[in-house]
């Protein structure tokens, strides 16, 4: 195949010559125009596509996430360290694991629940990346929920360890977001449009509106059951807590304890410090307590069942 293909080219080569020569009829070569020898030479490439509006949200979505992951993995870090540390603070080491094990895997959970509710954007390097972070997060998720802050007072620090293990594992998927940036002008684009995407962006920076902060110094909000801790029997209320005292909640005993800057929660076998307003602590799927607004005063807390 190759010798034919060379042979008409050299037939052609030479009709090209010959009829050359018989037209000139001054014997002159005849000359191609330069200006249309430039005009096929400069042609543009075709610019890429602009993103869809799904990419774009995909591709922010999953930088969203990424953000997510690498704080976590820092500051779990920084909490087993502490842990492991804890002669050198004012918690004893138990009191910071039972913490660490209650908000870490609800922590995960919420982002899986972020990379499940992207959708498909029909770019196959885009979607095949948001599998992977499913995969990934996924499987984690799976390990932690054996996780019982409970864990903590058999081996605090070894619990806090084996956790982290895990968290330290969400690492990106290869080849990452920015390496798919380099092979595919549409991700690019939508790399470049999302806001979750730029340097130093914070989960804050996405909200037009945030809601504003209650002055720690200021008078606490009205709770909607004011102080009727009887009102928390069924797991759902919010109350207006000014001293330490006992509140069962959807069966679970809990004794509160307000402080200037945090609050603590006791059961029998678990003890939970929260630090001020924001707060969340988590006793499995039974019961959920956020710190609404606190200071001085007293705090107000809402109870919910997960």
């Amino acid at each position: 195949m190759f010798t034919r293909r060379g042979s008409v080219a050299v037939v052609a080569a030479g009709l090209v010559l010959a009829v050359g020569g018989c037209g000139g009829g001054d014997g002159t070569d005849a000359k191609a125009d330069p200006s249309d020898r430039g005009a096929k030479g400069s042609a543009e490439p075709t610019p890429a596509r602009p993103p869809s509006k799904a990419l774009v949200e995909l591709v922010g979505g999953m930088c969203e996430s990424t953000t997510a992951l690498k704080k976590l993995r820092t500051d779990s870090a920084a909490d087993l360290k502490e842990i492991r540390n804890s002669d050198e603070g004012d918690w004893p080491a138990q009191a910071l694991a039972v913490d660490y094990l209650s908000w870490t895997p609800t922590t995960v959970k919420d982002v899986e629940g972020d990379l499940a509710g992207l959708d498909q954007s029909g770019v196959p390097a885009a979607d095949r990346l948001l599998d992977a972070w499913l995969k990934k997060v996924k499987g984690v998720v799976t390990e932690l929920a054996g996780v019982s802050p409970n864990d903590a007072f058999d081996d605090a620090e070894g619990s806090a360890a084996g956790v982290d293990k895990l968290v330290q594992s969400l690492t990106p998927p290869r080849p990452d977001l920015p390496a798919l940036t380099k092979k595919d002008p549409q991700l690019a684009a939508a790399y470049k449009q999302a806001d979750q995407c730029a340097p130093g962006w914070k989960p804050s920076e996405e909200t037009a509106s945030p809601t504003p902060t209650p002055d720690p110094t200021g008078p606490l909000p009205k709770a909607a059951d004011g102080r009727n801790t009887g009102a928390c029997s069924d797991g759902e209320c919010e109350v207006l807590v000014t001293s330490p005292g006992w509140i069962t909640a959807n069966g679970m005993d809990l004794h509160v304890n307000p402080g200037d800057d945090s609050v603590v929660f006791e059961t029998p076998s678990s003890v939970m410090q929260l630090g001020g307003q924001g707060g969340e602590a988590r006793w499995g799927d039974d019961l959920k307590v956020t710190v609404v607004a606190q200071n001085k005063d007293g705090a107000v807390l809402k109870f919910t069942t997960p």
